[in-house]
């Protein structure tokens, strides 16, 4: 999985509109929180647009746009301009209030709690991005059990992100998402594949 081709910034908008691409109308995308599918050229900074969220929060580790962890399609998704905002830079957990224009997402002070039917695709983003940027790479991304990790290189919870990937199995679209992640950058993720490996990792 490591020594993947890395894309640019830029690069990873035309990405993700064949990774997230929506099977009964492939000039859309689905997004990743809202489940919404919405033009793949509607991507941009507005309300109502589409824009890279990052799943594993830039600021966790400090690593912003970098090529590499910052560009990485793997943890890259594309949600409304709002619903990221929104979800910002919180760790996940359960609990929380519901959150305009995103049925089944709930947030408070320190967290973020996806819908249901993605949960488990959060939390194997997240046990691949913390496996493949490690000591050596541009930062070293590990899980712990916290909320309010700031801008330090970790992400919570781990506890929780278990039971998610236990209770959300791996998709057809993921399957696929991944297929399409190793034309683009060549590598893949092994959780996607090998569902069992998180819980003999963690």
């Amino acid at each position: 999985m490591d020594d993947h081709t890395q894309l640019s910034y830029s690069q990873a908008w035309e990405a993700l509109r064949e990774t997230d691409k929506d099977p009964r109308n492939p000039n859309n995308v689905i997004l990743f929180y809202s489940g919404k599918s919405i033009s793949g050229n509607s991507n941009g900074g507005k309300v109502g647009e589409w824009n890279r969220e990052h799943t594993w929060a830039k600021s966790h580790g400090d690593f912003g746009t970098s090529m590499g962890p910052g560009t990485d399609i793997h943890h890259l998704r594309p949600t409304y301009v709002q619903v990221n905002t929104s979800r910002g830079n919180l760790d996940f957990d359960n609990g929380g209030s519901p959150v305009k224009g995103c049925e089944g997402c709930k947030k408070d002070s320190d967290s973020f709690e996806p819908p249901d039917r993605v949960k488990g695709d959060v939390a194997r983003i997240l046990f691949y991005m913390a496996t493949r940027y490690e000591e050596g790479d541009r930062v070293n991304l590990e899980l712990n059990d916290k909320v309010n990790n700031g801008s330090n290189p970790y992400h919570g919870k781990l506890s929780v992100l278990l039971k998610w990937h236990e209770q959300d199995p791996v998709d057809d679209f993921e399957r696929n998402r991944n297929d399409v992640i190793k034309k683009w950058q060549g590598n893949r993720n092994p959780f996607i594949d090998y569902p069992e490996w998180a819980e003999e990792i963690w």
